[in-house]
């Protein structure tokens, strides 16, 4: 028989498992989504230590990679001012008409549903830098946003 129809094992066909994407750029968080990374690492260290089964134990592993990863590029900004609108703060805005409120957080922090948001976010990075009564362009319209305020976070 070829040695071209000789099948070595299961595992040569299986799905490759990849390692989880980093995002590009650097790694801002607040001191909330510092303390929730250092929390998931705590927790994926204590899964990894009771794990028997040995696929739940390599994705535990790959988590673990990741946000140990996280952690260790982790860049706590200065707390802003709250004059403008940067990193850590809330903005409260008219978009096209309809007010809106969202924090601006870092990349693992971010939650749409709950109005937290990337910093790298194309909304985001639309508001950061206006000030009150700031007006700036969005999604290819003339003035769509409109800053109402700005308050920072804890």
């Amino acid at each position: 028989m070829s040695v071209a129809f000789r099948r070595e094992g299961d595992d040569e066909h299986l799905e490759p498992k990849f390692e989880l994407p980093i995002p590009v750029g650097p790694n801002l968080v607040t001191a909330r989504g510092l303390q929730m990374i250092k929390d998931r690492v705590a927790k994926l260290q204590a899964d990894v230590a009771a794990i028997t089964d040995e696929t739940a134990l390599k994705i535990a592993k790959r988590d673990l990679r990741y946000w140990n990863t996280r952690q260790s590029t982790a860049e706590l900004p200065p707390v802003p001012s709250g004059a403008k609108v940067e990193f850590g703060t809330r903005v409260t805005f008219l978009l096209n008409g309809t007010e809106k409120s969202l924090a601006i957080v870092g990349d693992d922090e971010a939650d749409p549903g709950r109005a937290l948001v990337s910093f790298s976010a194309p909304i985001s990075r639309a508001l950061i830098g206006l000030e009150p009564g700031d007006y700036a362009d969005f999604a290819g319209r003339e003035d769509a946003i409109e800053v109402l305020s700005i308050d920072v976070q804890q």
